[in-house]
């Protein structure tokens, strides 16, 4: 197959990526492969659903498959036949020989990564059917396949460690302009495998997290305060509980938070104050029980560090404690992002 770059003068929309499935908290730290076949391989939509499953099952294999988190990196495939031929019957049947070029990339600066063409023959009573024999043909476990897939992975990470400064940068702008979401959406997408970008990526997270979780609370305390103050009754204490139940405890207004609460609990009449202590327990019990965790995860990493002798750089018991709370953050970012995705540029051959 001549090989070309042709870039589309038009736009191109993928309804399909990130209206898949939901994302996952174990689609983050890794790198993901999005499958897109685009409108211009002009084939039968039988044929491209296969094409689109046959890509599927190849990133699967190599555990790069995902759902869809990061549209920015995909796999994709153009094919061109080399030869139909029919063959006698009864019954007549039409055999054509196919060139697949598989692809990957970076969809977003329209670069292609990796590539690999396969030559594969199909067979059926129609053409349609005949396509959709030759692509079931493709053996994701073909050690070209593999080889290509490994390539292609490889620089996915060199994007990752070559713009690590540049992600970070972006993240704290993002920080600056209160876009907190955005931000550990972002930096949560860095795999695992580029450890340095990685690791400081987790050190930028943990600053961003927490200016998330103060300026939240600064939000539900000015709320519950506003809420309190109009109605200091049962009604306006519940309502007030309700928000304040919701700050982290581990966010900065924490005093003043404890404070409020004491105040409406002065107020409350003997069995409302019962009430609203009973609440406000199980309020302070969630506080300590999540500081509990932390407190177990560093006195973990200690005992790390003796049975490994060595002073370690990293506590790593609780960099998994919050790296689920970042995760979760980036999955209810993820859900709230348009259902399609646009790019002015897609590469194929």
């Amino acid at each position: 197959m001549k090989n070309f770059l042709l870039t589309l003068l038009w736009l191109i929309t993928i309804n399909s990526l990130i209206a898949q499935d939901s994302p996952k908290l174990d689609d983050f730290g890794r790198v993901v492969l999005n499958t897109y076949v685009s409108d211009q391989v002009k084939i039968p939509i039988e044929a491209k659903s296969q094409l689109e499953n046959k890509l599927n099952q190849i990133s699967s294999t190599y555990g790069i498959g995902g759902s869809n988190v990061n549209p920015r990196f995909i796999i994709t495939a153009n094919l061109s036949v080399g030869t139909k031929d029919i063959i006698p019957g009864p019954p007549q049947m039409i055999a054509q020989n196919l060139e697949i070029t598989l692809y990957i990339g970076d969809a977003i600066e329209n670069k292609i990564f990796a590539n690999i063409t396969i030559s594969v023959k199909g067979v059926g009573n129609n053409e349609n059917k005949s396509l959709i024999d030759a692509i079931k043909q493709i053996n994701p476990k073909n050690k070209d396949i593999s080889s290509f897939i490994e390539n292609g992975r490889n620089k996915i990470i060199t994007y990752y460690k070559t713009q690590c400064d540049f992600l970070l940068k972006n993240a704290k702008t993002l920080t600056k302009q209160e876009k907190y979401d955005e931000a550990i959406f972002k930096l949560s997408l860095v795999p695992e495998v580029c450890q340095d970008c990685y690791f400081r990526s987790l050190d930028t997270l943990a600053v961003i997290y927490q200016k998330k979780i103060d300026a939240d609370c600064r939000k539900k305390f000015s709320e519950a305060k506003t809420i309190w103050a109009a109605n200091q009754n049962k009604k306006g204490a519940e309502q007030a509980g309700e928000i304040l139940s919701e700050i982290s405890p581990f966010a900065s207004c924490q005093p003043e938070v404890s404070t409020l609460i004491k105040s409406i609990a002065s107020k409350l009449k003997a069995d409302e104050k019962a009430r609203w202590d009973f609440k406000m327990k199980q309020y302070a019990d969630n506080i300590a029980a999540q500081k509990e965790q932390v407190r177990i995860a560093e006195e973990q990493s200690k005992r790390d560090a003796v049975l490994e002798e060595k002073q370690l750089s990293r506590n790593f018991e609780l960099d998994k404690m919050r790296i689920g709370s970042y995760r979760e953050v980036s999955i209810e970012y993820a859900k709230h992002q348009p259902k399609t995705v646009t790019y002015n540029n897609i590469f194929w051959r």
